[in-house]
């Protein structure tokens, strides 16, 4: 038997993490890994994931190692694609069921999507300690399946609580990019030539961009920029950003993107955020405290932007606005809050005091704390 001394054992604990498809379930998982070597920097750390998907780039970017496990989603229209759907489950339980005794996992740690699906059960089936983390203020299926075999769950949204076993279940908050916090503003403007006294409207659609918040901008951004005070910084997504930054009359305080590298320069200026409502981007505006209007994607399971987009209006952090209002709303809802400076700053309190900053290292201690149980 391997000895252990609280967290500290003579063996490194061995974690695999699994969560894809989106950045929405693949960052958390990251952000978990690397609390978890903040706390034990000896942890051996592993994903697994899908090849096609955004993990398989984004999961050795931060210096992890990630295996392939075949994944496919049930699709809700009738297609010949669903005849193929028990045969992708039976060979990614398989990859999973040999991943997990290969990496000889102590814990295997699930954050949504797809994928968790098989490599949790796989550990659960080997006896492996499993531990799962849900984003959204409404869970997904996957969770919701996976919950009955976990020996703990964190939720990052109060609303779910109900959802999962109380002895089994910790709000947590979602664990976010710990260079959000504590950005030099100096950087920060010179990075986006923001010059002091000027303020900030970032407008975001998602890595991959969102055409109806890019219309409703492109539309309104010159009615926008007529307020001398605004810099506006526009991140279009790649699919959309060579049209628009075609079309659109260049202006000195205009500042069209297609993909921010530097989020926390963004956010560190932001004095408002026109942005999607997905549970990443909602605990990011939280935690760096910043005003929002939050535009809910209609085109997600179970609309669960929309109920995110709901929490963080009953906490007072921020406005909601919905696709359909888009065109018409955007300026008239933007310049209430622009020209309401009392407002914005209670909504950036109101931010800040419901947000969760060490969410990553709360995850982190309980996945130590279940690897442990492995060997005692």
């Amino acid at each position: 038997m391997i000895k252990r001394d609280g967290h500290i054992g003579t063996r490194a604990p061995r974690v695999l993490l699994s969560g894809g498809g989106t950045g929405g379930h693949v960052y958390p998982a990251i952000a978990i890994a690397d609390a978890v070597k903040r706390n034990r920097p000896d942890a051996v750390i592993a994903f697994a994931g899908s090849r096609d998907r955004i993990e398989w780039t984004a999961v050795p970017r931060a210096g992890y190692p990630i295996h392939a496990v075949s994944v496919q989603g049930f699709q809700r229209r009738l297609t010949l694609k669903n005849l193929t759907l028990p045969i992708t489950l039976a060979r990614g339980l398989v990859q999973s069921w040999n991943l997990v005794e290969a990496f000889d996992a102590d814990v295997a740690v699930g954050t949504g999507g797809y994928v968790s699906a098989p490599v949790i059960w796989a550990a659960h089936l080997r006896n492996r300690p499993v531990l799962i983390q849900e984003q959204n203020a409404h869970v997904g299926v996957t969770n919701r399946i996976l919950a009955r075999f976990s020996d703990r769950i964190h939720t990052a949204f109060r609303e779910t609580l109900e959802t999962f076993p109380a002895d089994r279940t910790v709000l947590s908050g979602n664990p976010t990019r710990m260079k959000l916090l504590n950005v030099d503003r100096n950087e920060a403007r010179a990075y986006f030539e923001v010059e002091q006294g000027q303020r900030v409207l970032l407008v975001l659609g998602g890595s991959g961009g969102s055409r109806a918040i890019n219309r409703a901008v492109e539309s309104q951004h010159r009615d926008i920029l007529e307020d001398t005070s605004v810099v506006l910084i526009w991140q279009t997504g790649a699919r959309y950003f060579d049209r628009i930054a075609g079309s659109i009359e260049s202006h000195p305080r205009l500042r069209i993107r297609k993909f921010i590298d530097r989020m926390d320069y963004a956010y560190a200026l932001s004095d408002l955020a026109v942005c999607r409502s997905g549970a990443l981007t909602c605990s990011e505006l939280l935690t760096t405290g910043t005003p929002s209007i939050l535009v809910p994607s209609p085109n997600v399971a179970a609309d669960h932007q929309t109920r995110n987009a709901q929490s963080l209006v009953s906490m007072g952090a921020a406005s909601i606005l919905s696709e359909l209002d888009m065109q018409t709303g955007l300026f008239d809802l933007w310049s209430r809050l622009w020209n309401d400076a009392d407002r914005l700053k209670r909504m950036a309190g109101r931010a800040a005091e419901n947000a969760t900053p060490d969410a990553a290292d709360r995850i982190a201690t309980d996945v130590l704390e279940l690897a442990a149980t492995r060997s005692r």
